[in-house]
């Protein structure tokens, strides 16, 4: 729970000031930062695919944590090195002599925080369960309700605190903005983090590596293409289905538990778009807060710090869903199944671009009216020989000179798209994943995990490629672009979506068993077995809410 707290804390800290990093600090523009950030955010979201692998396969849970924490504490600690603008200021004139030096030292970081986070994800959560054996249903519903709270406080207090602390002013010769704190405190995070759960060692119920049944899918799909393709002459009978021309070497049941699961894959085609406008809340959006005004009475928040409604919405919305928003619905007699929320949920996040939309109009055109005041300043000329100063005979003239006031767009009309993103989220993410382990094996709820966090990738990728060939030149426009496409796919899931046919895979396992030489007694205890680890994996993962 510590390491979870921590690790979230630096990752949610370290990203939330990562876009104005390189803005401000590595001086790149928008379009380049945002295309950096996606891709480092796509990166976290492809390696716990590896991890997973690693850690099943090879090095099993714990030594897979233990290592990878440690070159994410290298990560972050390279990050912070990278963003001490002294170490090439040779001159002390405030700027960096050698910026490929920060360049390179935040490109590696960067990686190496990737592999971290990425890695231990699927990591951290499974090995906390293994300290359950099977009756203790109770303590591992309690652990994992814990465990997610957690996860929420290191994301909401990070990006509440990193942004502040990116707004103090530090430095050895010259004083900058203190991204070094920024993303030092978060290594530190990171550094207790590894202490902590090393400390535990002795205590820890360590399981050894069995297989990763990710391994054992993709051989059961290529063997089955390989066969199909060896034998594609005409006088081969057809099969059922493509996958069963892996019978010759695979058991059926094992066939028909990746039958179900590549019928819930096929639905994940449409979902990465979702996530294409859902992380940008933390480059585009936070770019439009820096053009706004943040005062809050005596308070001044910092663009970055808008991040935060986003958690603090999460904790309030969940169990108002869960509590009233749905019951209410089931009351009045509507079907409001997991797929149509999930829809429900991508319609509400092109919504929320829609409203950044309208917020960048309005901040264009204050924009405008500065400019077109910089331009026609209202004047006046005095004369002032009627008070010539002793000793003078000369005349002159004043210019009285307008101040003019930053954009006065105040960030609080951010408020209502972060509120439409969240509430997307809550019904999309948090429905997506019930679906996901409801409609997959017990013995296959990895191998929906990585395909769910392999959209997170896509999404942020498709936002990679918009911000560097669409070119468009107004904000605005991007946004309803955005929006637009978004939108489309949310037609194409739904009608995806009415097509497809809920299942019970422990029924669908259970029929399979029947057809094996084993024991009646053994098969019946081995159904009702998996119907309780189904039971209790939708029950853990229920609590599992939020942020991944």
């Amino acid at each position: 729970v510590v390491n979870e707290f921590c690790e979230r804390f630096s990752y949610y800290g370290m990203r939330a000031v990562l876009v104005l990093y390189f803005r401000y600090f590595l001086r790149w523009d928008d379009d380049l930062a945002t295309s950096i950030y996606h891709a480092f955010v796509a990166l976290c979201y492809l390696t716990p695919i590896l991890g997973a692998i690693v850690a099943d396969s090879w090095l099993g849970k714990f030594k897979t944590i233990i290592y990878l924490s440690i070159v994410y504490a290298i990560g972050q600690i390279v990050m912070a090195v990278s963003a001490i603008n002294d170490i090439t200021d040779a001159n002390r004139d405030g700027t960096p002599d050698n910026m490929a030096v920060h360049v390179t030292l935040a490109m590696i970081g960067l990686i190496l925080i990737a592999f971290g986070t990425g890695g231990i994800k699927p990591c951290v959560s499974a090995f906390g369960g293994d300290q359950f054996a099977d009756h203790q249903t109770r303590q591992r519903s309690t652990f994992f309700s814990v465990f997610y709270l957690c996860i929420n406080a290191g994301s909401l207090l990070s990006t509440l605190i990193t942004p502040i602390l990116r707004g103090q002013e530090c430095g050895i010769h010259t004083q900058q903005k203190c991204y070094p704190l920024a993303f030092g405190v978060p290594a530190a995070l990171m550094v207790v983090s590894l202490i902590v759960f090393i400390a535990g060692s002795g205590m820890y119920i360590k399981a050894a590596p069995q297989g990763n049944i990710m391994l054992d899918v993709c051989n059961c799909i290529g063997f089955a293409i390989k066969n199909r393709f060896r034998h594609r002459s005409k006088r081969y009978p057809k099969r059922e289905h493509w996958l069963d021309w892996a019978n010759e070497k695979y058991n059926k049941l094992l066939i028909a538990q990746i039958k179900m699961v590549l019928k819930v894959l096929f639905l994940y085609i449409p979902l990465p778009m979702f996530w294409t406008l859902f992380d940008q809340k933390g480059s585009r959006w936070t770019f439009q807060a820096t053009t706004m005004d943040g005062t809050f009475g005596t308070l001044i928040l910092q663009p970055d710090q808008m991040q935060t409604v986003n958690p603090i919405l999460i904790l309030t919305l969940v169990p108002i869903m869960d509590r009233v928003v749905y019951p209410l619905i089931r009351k009045c007699g509507f079907n409001f199944s997991p797929l149509k929320r999930m829809t429900v949920g991508m319609f509400l996040a092109a919504m929320a671009f829609v409203s950044a939309a309208l917020v960048q109009i309005q901040i264009d055109i204050q924009n405008i009216i500065v400019k077109n005041n910089l331009i026609s300043i209202p004047s006046q000329t005095f004369d002032i020989t009627s008070k010539p100063e002793q000793g003078s005979n000369c005349g002159a003239s004043v210019v009285e000179v307008e101040d003019i006031k930053p954009n006065t767009v105040h960030m609080a009309l951010q408020i209502p798209q972060y509120f439409l993103i969240t509430a997307g989220e809550v019904v999309f993410s948090v429905t997506g994943l019930e679906f996901s382990y409801s409609q997959a094996p017990s013995n296959m709820k990895a191998v929906l995990q990585a395909g769910w966090l392999f959209t997170v990738a896509v999404g942020n990728f498709i936002v990679l490629i918009v911000a560097e060939l669409a070119k468009l030149p107004d904000q605005w426009a991007e946004y309803v672009l955005f929006a637009s496409l978004l939108v489309a796919v949310c037609i194409i899931f739904s009608i995806m979506a009415y097509f497809y046919t809920y299942i019970n895979p422990a029924e669908i396992e259970a029929q399979f068993m029947q057809g094996d030489e084993i024991d009646p007694e053994d098969k019946e205890k081995k159904a009702i077995e998996l119907k309780s680890k189904d039971f209790v994996q939708q029950q853990n993962e229920q609590v599992g809410k939020t942020k991944m």
